[in-house]
């Protein structure tokens, strides 16, 4: 039985946003305490001013088809290279660091370009930014249901082809062959391999011929 590891996203345990930027408000508290006290007692003879109306908030930008630097379609799926990856919140050093990914092979989603850069989303739905050569393009997929549950790999891509091995929720396997418009891939887990329904993974799309 292949189990998988504490945190199936493979983030640090523990792992929080990193305060990467200066305090941004600009005054102390003391000096917010006097500027509250002065503007109660001018309050009293003022009329107050309706705040105008806010602008509504510009849509957001949709998502490319393909890739701007690479021309690749967009969204695709890679993995993560190494044991250390750290996800930022925005395509450059000079970002915060906001996630450190400790497992390689981790499938993930690639969303945008910039230049060297990519955004990407993990299986949990965290986005941000990595850079290009943390990435690769060895496909691989995270066994996806229940906490308690199990997925057969299977001898042969039939629902009642015999199990060769039962994988709990988070195992990674790594995506060796999928037909085009087939229901399953064939996988392998660690050095258990067989057939497994792309239904059962995230990593790989309905419809997409992996080789």
């Amino acid at each position: 039985m292949v189990r998988p590891p504490a945190r199936p996203d493979g983030r640090a345990p523990g792992a929080t946003a990193r305060q990467g930027q200066p305090n941004q408000r600009g005054r102390t508290a003391a000096g917010a305490a006097a500027g509250a006290a002065a503007g109660a007692a001018g309050a009293a003879g003022a009329t107050r001013t309706p705040e105008p109306t806010p602008a509504p908030a510009p849509p957001p930008d949709p998502q490319p088809s393909v890739g701007s630097v690479t021309n690749l379609p967009l969204p695709r799926f890679a993995a993560l290279r190494s044991d250390e990856v750290n996800l930022r919140a925005g395509p450059g050093t000079r970002f915060p660091i906001e996630w450190t990914y400790q497992r390689r092979e981790l499938p993930v989603e690639i969303t945008r370009e910039f230049e060297l850069w990519r955004r990407i989303r993990d299986p949990e739905g965290t986005e941000g930014w990595v850079h290009q050569s943390t990435l690769m393009g060895r496909r691989s997929a995270i066994v996806r249901g229940a906490p308690s549950s199990e997925t057969a790999l299977r001898r042969r891509p039939e629902a009642d082809s015999p199990p060769v091995a039962r994988l709990r929720p988070g195992v990674v396997v790594r995506l060796r062959q999928c037909e085009l418009r087939s229901a399953w891939c064939e996988a392998q887990a660690g050095e258990y391999r067989g057939y497994i329904l792309r239904s059962e993974v995230w990593g790989v799309s309905a419809d997409e011929e992996v080789k």
